[in-house]
């Protein structure tokens, strides 16, 4: 009898490693979750642009909170590597801050990516696949702990498994547990490391960010957040707005410092800055 075919995902962020893997990784289905917000002072400034992004997402698009270049990577990419890409959203970060009590992620409330990352993309796997497939994770050869981090939440069958509506009981919704991606690192399996990837990249058609993720994201060291106000004051601005409306405590750096976003906006700080100094989210969804 033979193997029955497991569908492929490439799973991409926007970044140049995950882009690696859609150029050189050929897959079944190619996925981007993009993070919007409905603040318009962070609007995407190219009007045909975002009604692109509208149409692509089903849904309205006034801005993301992630860099803009990500939008033209994703384009780029699409055209450089000749195969679609499915964009899909979740609710914005303006409503999943609200919905979550009105509190910013941080190191203990880790939401975001759950939310406009890894929900998004599963909703989508449910229309498309709805049968486990192999999720390829743009972890590099240097990052064996995330990969190792990301298989200890797998099952004893090597999936990953999401909480899900499964049907109906009466009037309310029956919820179960669901199989449904499998992941691999094919860069950790073929020894690519980042200088590997800056040179594949260095002399093609694909446009990318500095360094990416959400702006605030609360991984990212003290200097990278206040450089980042140098960068995306509007985007910066939001998450200040956003910081300690209905819990005085709520900011950056949930810790015993309770550092906040309007304090590092204030700092001067004359540091340069390099891709490295952005500490990667073990989720593999948002930088990579």
């Amino acid at each position: 009898m033979k193997n029955k075919h497991i569908e492929t995902v490439n799973s991409l962020s926007g970044g140049k490693t995950s882009s690696y893997i859609a150029a050189n990784y050929p897959a079944d289905y190619n996925v981007f979750a993009l993070v919007r917000t409905e603040d318009k002072s962070c609007l995407f400034p190219d009007t045909k642009i975002r009604q692109q992004v509208s149409d692509r997402l089903g849904t309205d698009f006034i801005g993301t909170l992630e860099d803009d270049m990500i939008i033209y990577t994703m384009l780029d990419l699409e055209q450089y590597i000749g195969q679609k890409i499915d964009w899909v959203t979740g609710n914005t970060f303006d409503y999943v801050v609200k919905k979550g009590g009105g509190t910013l992620p941080n190191v203990t409330r880790r939401y975001c990516t759950t939310d406009m990352k890894l929900k998004p993309i599963f909703n989508w796997w449910q229309k498309t696949i709805n049968k486990p497939a192999e999720f390829r994770i743009g972890f590099r050869a240097n990052e064996q702990r995330r990969a190792n981090t990301t298989l200890e939440k797998t099952n004893d069958k090597g999936l990953l498994e999401m909480k899900a509506i499964v049907g109906k009981r009466k009037t309310q919704n029956k919820w179960g547990i669901i199989e449904w991606q499998k992941p691999t690192f094919p860069l950790i399996k073929d020894n690519i490391y980042k200088d590997n990837i800056e040179e594949y990249w260095n002399d093609k058609d694909v446009r990318f960010a500095k360094i990416n993720n959400c702006v605030g994201c609360f991984h990212q060291n003290l200097i990278l957040t206040r450089k980042r106000f140098d960068w995306h004051p509007n985007k910066m601005n939001w998450f200040i707005s956003k910081e300690g409306v209905k819990h005085p405590d709520d900011c950056w750096r949930n810790g015993k410092d309770k550092i906040k976003y309007k304090d590092i906006k204030s700092w001067n700080v004359q540091t340069e800055l390099f891709e490295d100094d952005f500490k990667d989210c073990d989720s593999g969804y948002c930088g990579v």
